[in-house]
């Protein structure tokens, strides 16, 4: 049994199916890659296995280490150790960055942790991910370009420690430093304890960090899956042979 099972999952968002049984593993201590053209379900997917309440699952299911999420809350979820990087992060006006991040590290720990305790963590990680001190006293996400975002995204997984990460274009909109900076922070995260799922439509990233799988979606499908050499022949031919193939 994997840690993260989806089995013949369909998924609808406004009355229109988007997803159309999707069947996919992830083990802890494992990187997987899932790619495809832009309003393929990638996405959706995400939104999904968070819980999002926009997403109806009109089918199949969604288990993580042995416990089924379909009926489960976003919160109750992120209890269990599933955390979403969004796409387009929010911006929240008047909640500090430090409240944020305090008030979510407490809502998924055992007890609340120590101030000192927190600061220091959160100091560190904003060291790492390049995040400059000023940033504590700004409210979430306003005004941050979208790789102080992106990089924010990182900051609250670090602090969060989560089992399971979603990352979802997580490279979207980032220059070339700012890229290298986000993929440091997802390789300093990686490790035995935590399954990551790097939803993208670019190589790019996985110049970076290094998949164990590479699965692609299109039209709500999995239509291709096999290793990291899957996301070289993309680069070299795109998705138009899939499409092709999908379409058989």
């Amino acid at each position: 049994m994997a840690d993260l099972e989806i089995r013949d999952l369909t998924v609808e968002a406004d009355g229109a199916e988007i997803l159309r049984g999707v069947t996919l593993d992830l083990d802890k201590g494992k990187t997987i890659a899932l790619m495809g053209p832009n309003g393929s379900g990638k996405s959706t997917l995400a939104y999904a296995i968070a819980g999002h309440p926009a997403y109806d699952v009109t089918g199949g299911t969604i288990t993580w280490q042995g416990t089924e999420l379909n009926d489960l809350t976003p919160d109750e979820r992120a209890r269990l150790g599933v955390f979403l990087a969004m796409q387009y992060p929010v911006e929240v006006p008047g909640v500090s960055l430090t409240n944020f991040l305090r008030t979510a590290v407490n809502a998924v720990s055992d007890e609340e942790v120590p101030v000192r305790e927190f600061m220091t963590r959160l100091r560190t990680e904003m060291s790492e991910l390049g995040v400059d001190e000023s940033f504590l006293q700004r409210s979430v996400n306003e005004g941050f370009s979208g790789g102080e975002k992106k990089r924010f995204e990182i900051l609250q997984a670090a602090l969060l420690r989560p089992q399971l990460a979603v990352l979802d274009e997580t490279d979207s909109g980032l220059d070339v430093d700012a890229l290298k900076t986000v993929a440091e922070g997802v390789n300093r995260l990686r490790g035995p304890d935590l399954g990551v799922l790097i939803i993208t439509h670019y190589t790019r990233i996985l110049r970076y960090i290094d998949p164990d799988e590479v699965h692609v979606m299109f039209e709500g499908r999995l239509v291709a899956s096999g290793g990291p050499e899957l996301a070289d022949e993309l680069e070299d031919k795109g998705y138009e042979n899939l499409k092709a193939g999908a379409a058989t």
